[in-house]
């Protein structure tokens, strides 16, 4: 059997490695709080400790993984460009702290504004809800959280996907509020067509053409599957748009992210179809026309 490598290491180890990870950072172009961040998921140190340096005089600190790993691990942020919350494991996202690996998509600070849009929308906190390709479960835990007396279906097509998102729904006391289901956008939910208050989705938006030219750390480590759209971005929107008006009630809500760019032709897919009305697309909080909002009439 390996020899487990300790987890515990002296405050002036880790004062050391900060140090020399913070110049590794600089040098390489990555930003240098990703360090402290870390450090606080991973060693349990606070801001002011970090910005104090005080912990640099503790005799021991207990490490979620070995410094070497953790080593390891930073040497692939600077040199692959792994994201630092699949070091983590962890992302902060509303009030909630989710899990993640390379198999989900790192939930986006702009996505959070998709639980608002679907919380002001609603014509009452109950009914039953979609969330389709739920990834880490991001999303439908904001809208258990918004919606306390509503029943989520998050269905996604990977396994190990929805393993990650029923670990963070057990995790965050969502459980029994959350139903999970493998498998193709509403395909798995035949069983409930028409009884849908809503449906939420962060759909693949990314036309194929310029996937190769986003950041290495989205390109080379989040799941393509989350990410291409097909030519234009817009298959999955252009789906949703086609089979949802069987699956939601009349008044139901329809809600989705996009693309900046895509919001005409996400109107104009929504007009021709013919069984949506007010049509609205928002914008995140940096100004960008991100998301599609519609009704059932």
């Amino acid at each position: 059997m390996a020899e487990q490598q300790p987890k515990i290491v002296s405050g002036l180890q880790l004062w050391q490695w900060r140090y020399e990870a913070i110049q590794a950072a600089i040098a390489s172009d990555v930003a240098p709080a990703e360090v402290d961040w870390l450090l606080q998921e991973i060693a349990g140190l606070d801001r002011l400790a970090l910005r104090l340096e005080s912990f640099k005089n503790w005799p021991q600190i207990q490490m979620e993984q070995p410094l070497e790993e953790l080593d390891q691990l930073w040497q692939r942020r600077l040199h692959d460009r792994l994201p630092v919350q699949y070091i983590a494991g962890v992302t902060p996202w509303r009030q909630f702290k989710i899990a993640v690996s390379s198999a989900v998509l790192i939930p986006r600070p702009e996505t959070e504004c998709l639980i608002d849009l679907a919380m002001a929308a609603a014509s009452s906190v109950s009914g039953h809800w979609a969330d389709l390709g739920t990834g880490s479960g991001a999303i439908a835990l904001g809208l258990a959280d918004v919606l306390p007396e509503a029943t989520i279906h998050a269905v996604d097509y990977s396994l190990e996907a929805l393993a990650i998102a029923q670990t963070n729904a057990h995790n965050l006391g969502f459980a029994n509020r959350i139903r999970f289901y493998q498998g193709c956008w509403w395909e798995p939910l035949k069983v409930l067509k028409g009884q849908f208050s809503g449906m939420v989705s962060n759909p693949p938006y990314i036309p194929t053409s310029i996937l190769p030219t986003l950041q290495p750390e989205v390109v080379n480590h989040e799941p393509h599957l989350a990410l291409n759209g097909g030519a234009d971005g817009l298959d999955c929107i252009r789906h949703l748009i086609e089979i949802s008006p069987s699956y939601l009630q009349p008044g139901g809500v329809w809600l989705i992210e996009m693309m900046a760019g895509q919001g005409d032709a996400v109107r104009e897919l929504l007009q021709n179809q013919g069984s949506y009305c007010n049509i609205q697309i928002h914008a995140d909080l940096a100004g960008i026309k991100r998301f599609a909002l519609a009704c059932i009439q």
